[in-house]
């Protein structure tokens, strides 16, 4: 069976990254349940995640009995990617004989001696026994007869593997990058390396044969489309599809590639709309997993990014869960808990993202609430961590919008070169309590458009 394709959103993600990627994938499993009859055939789709999940989606997920997608921390090619797996193995007890024949059987260099228990003891090859009768010869060169010879390498057909076993052998983590791995296989004295699992059993076995030709981990990016958004190691990927509502950005590719880029409030909204197409209907958990992120990246349908196509995915998803939209937004934004008690660094950067501003970066990082009063009491500990992600992270500027869903309105806080955010908003941003920016609610739209071209 082929390896997964990761679905996998930006760093720090946010509701809508996560969900679209959990929805994207049920989707594309979906179908290969529809089109491919042999379930050991089917291409297999796993969501993942490059960050802790939000409150919102941790409450949705554990309400529906969803899933949380893996947590990854880099697209390098791994160890697993190459290793073959459940090697073929003997117990340390068998002959050379035994060994010989299983080598033929399977077609393979190499078998796995195991103890008793199953846990792992040894390797051993065809090279080995080669040696074994190469060494035999040497018997002539001492003066034996051929016919000495002969009845010495009969007799080792009866040794046990254990004899001539080699123990020290390369041991490989499965999920250790490929690259690394390589070169110390390469520099090991023999052509394979053995992979354990925490129990000292084996699970795989990789040969420099297999490292020969470099895999590319296959991915599908959701909710944006840029390098410096992506996990590490994005540039030894393959990206194979791209399902996005932001700007479109840098992340190239070999081939052509389906590309869904559309001017809606989320990217959850595409994944329902790509289902709808395809006439997949969408199960209660997932519908609940989707509308939870339409309705956070579209502030309840108040911001200037929602769309009558938002609209009109919301009515569906509603429509399936049999709740009104609304209702279900303000139980969403309630998973988030207060403000008074949220962690200083998931309050100000849980939702932020870089840009590149000149020959710099900005980061303009979002925090929705309901109750503005609260988390303004927390000014100076807001920018005493944006003033140390500024220092830390070399940030031209790091500009935090702290955005009302009531009011319909951000309040800007903002430390760095506050010439930045100044000369696109028209503002002065430098005084205590920030700045109160009426209908400013997309970061995207609104705020991250204005810096860029200003």
């Amino acid at each position: 069976m082929a390896a997964p394709i990761i679905v996998l959103g930006h760093k720090n993600p946010d509701n809508d990254a996560i969900s679209a990627a959990i929805g994207y994938a049920w989707l594309k499993n979906a179908v290969e349940e529809r089109s491919v009859e042999d379930p050991a055939k089917r291409q297999r789709y796993v969501p993942a995640r490059l960050g802790p999940l939000p409150p919102e989606t941790a409450g949705v997920l554990k309400k529906w009995g969803v899933e949380a997608p893996m947590v990854i921390n880099n697209l390098y090619s791994r160890v697993s990617d190459v290793m073959t797996e459940d090697p073929y193995c003997v117990t340390a007890g068998a002959t050379l004989l035994q060994v010989a024949r299983l080598l033929r059987k399977y077609n393979v260099r190499a078998l796995v001696v195991t103890n008793e228990d199953g846990t792992y003891r040894g390797l051993v090859s065809m090279r080995m026994i080669a040696e074994r009768y190469v060494a035999a010869t040497e018997l002539v060169e001492d003066g034996h007869s051929q016919m000495a010879v002969a009845a010495d390498l009969i007799a080792s057909l009866d040794q046990r593997v254990d004899e001539i076993l080699e123990s020290d052998v390369l041991r490989l983590e499965r999920d250790a990058r490929l690259d690394e791995a390589t070169v110390d296989l390469m520099n090991s004295p023999l052509r394979e390396a053995v992979v354990l699992d925490d129990e000292s059993r084996p699970i795989g076995i990789v040969t420099r044969s297999d490292v020969a030709v470099h895999p590319h981990r296959k991915v599908i990016l959701v909710d944006h489309n840029e390098t410096r958004q992506a996990a590490a190691g994005i540039e030894d990927a393959e990206v194979v599809e791209i399902i996005d509502h932001h700007r479109i950005a840098d992340v190239s590719t070999i081939n052509p590639i389906k590309f869904l880029n559309l001017p809606v409030g989320s990217s959850a909204t595409i994944v329902t709309l790509e289902a709808q197409r395809l006439g997949i209907e969408i199960p209660k958990p997932i519908a609940a997993v989707l509308l939870s992120a339409v309705m956070t990246d579209t502030i309840i349908l108040k911001s200037p990014t929602a769309t009558a196509i938002d609209k009109q995915v919301v009515d569906y998803l509603a429509g399936i869960l049999e709740v009104d939209p609304t209702a279900y937004g303000v139980e969403v934004f309630a998973f988030r808990g207060g403000d008074d008690d949220m962690p200083i660094d998931e309050l100000v950067s849980a939702d932020s993202k870089e840009f590149a501003y000149g020959d710099g970066m900005v980061l303009i990082a979002q925090h929705e609430t309901t109750n503005l009063e609260s988390v303004m009491t927390r000014e100076a500990e807001m920018r005493e961590y944006l003033r140390g992600l500024v220092e830390k992270n070399g940030y031209a500027c790091a500009l935090l919008m702290v955005t009302d869903i009531i009011a319909e309105g951000s309040q800007f806080i903002a430390e760095g070169d506050l010439r930045i955010v100044n000369r696109a908003f028209g503002i002065n941003c430098s005084g205590k309590g920030g700045t109160w920016m009426p209908g400013i609610l997309s970061r995207k739209k609104q705020v991250a458009a204005r810096i860029l071209e200003a």
